[in-house]
């Protein structure tokens, strides 16, 4: 890795790696969070409470994305990832809802996603600010069709994560589908390298969270490919007839910096696991090659080939909800 890019990612003093030293909650339990939705007279975000189904979906399609948080994070690169969503949200049939999983996000993406028209209009949302993040540094949000029925939401902060700056917790919101109770996980796995790992006491604890009701998540690092089936959860791309080292099934490497590239290889590191009374019709990835147009956005990504607003790919699954 050159010293530019090393330095840039070690620096702690950043204003986006800032880290919580007081917290509300216990680890490894659930803390409620509220969710939000726009108001059209304050026009602001304002709290909601439960949220009763404005229409019946035939099915939900998720949608996961992660932001480039290459240092600098800058709003053009949110801007494009939003755009980029916009474009196959707007495709859905009329009577299919939509779900955005948005992973390793900044401060300053609640605030670009809070400023989106489409999202305002179209969507409630798990946070704001970053109060509930265990990090300053990034965290995951979720935005929620508006014709979905929201019960609540939570999030679980892992015990067992690394105790520098990038602590993880999965964000479960629960929503009444049809009359039936659906957990929708959003959770980025601990991706520093641990001897033993991590990952599989964190999947474990949102498999757990996930079986008292519902369904499936993403998680990040390339380890462990028995997580899922460990824990009584289905692989959506493995069970749609995907291949493990596949050219088709990797989301991660070919838009890295190419000397991470060169180290690492490409991987499938973004999944979507499922338990319980659902199905998944449809598995795929998006967003490959997408830039940012702002002029002089290559440079300020650092080493990477094009001005790439993310170096992962998206991935996209259609769900229904079974009788």
């Amino acid at each position: 890795m050159s010293e530019a890019l090393k330095n840039a990612l070690e620096q702690p003093e950043l204003p986006w790696r800032q880290r919580v030293s007081c917290v509300p909650w216990e680890p490894d339990s659930p803390h409620p969070q509220p969710m939000f939705g726009f108001d059209g007279t304050t026009h602001n975000w304002e709290e909601i409470g439960t949220y009763p189904p404005q229409s019946q979906s035939e099915a939900i399609h998720e949608f996961l994305e992660h932001p480039l948080h290459a240092p600098p994070p800058t709003r053009a690169r949110m801007e494009a990832a939003l755009a980029e969503l916009q474009t196959h949200i707007a495709a859905l049939p009329e009577h299919r809802a939509a779900m955005v999983f948005l992973q390793e996000c900044v401060p300053q993406d609640l605030e670009t996603i809070g400023e989106t028209a489409w999202v305002r209009a179209g969507f409630l949302r798990t946070d704001v600010d970053s109060p509930h993040w265990a990090s300053r540094s990034y965290g995951t949000t979720t935005l929620v069709d508006r014709r979905l029925g929201v019960v609540g939401c939570f999030r679980v902060h892992y015990a067992l994560t690394d105790m520098g700056l990038r602590r993880k917790s999965v964000l479960l919101a629960v929503l009444d589908q049809g009359g039936k109770i659906v957990r929708f996980c959003n959770t980025h796995l601990e991706s520093l390298a641990h001897e033993p790992s991590f990952c599989p006491p964190q999947i474990a604890l949102a498999a757990k969270f996930m079986h008292e009701d519902g369904r499936g998540f993403e998680r990040h690092p390339p380890v462990g490919r028995t997580l899922h089936s460990d824990n009584d959860l289905r692989d959506a791309y493995l069970e749609l007839g995907g291949q493990e080292n596949s050219e088709e099934g990797y989301t991660w490497g070919q838009q890295a910096a190419p000397e991470l590239r060169n180290m690492h290889g490409c991987s499938r590191m973004d999944k979507i696991f499922y338990c319980g009374g659902v199905s998944v019709q449809s598995f795929s990835r998006f967003g490959a090659d997408v830039e940012v147009a702002e002029e002089g956005e290559r440079e300020r990504i650092m080493r990477f080939e094009k001005a790439w607003i993310t170096d992962h790919l998206g991935i996209f699954a259609e769900i229904t909800v079974l009788d």
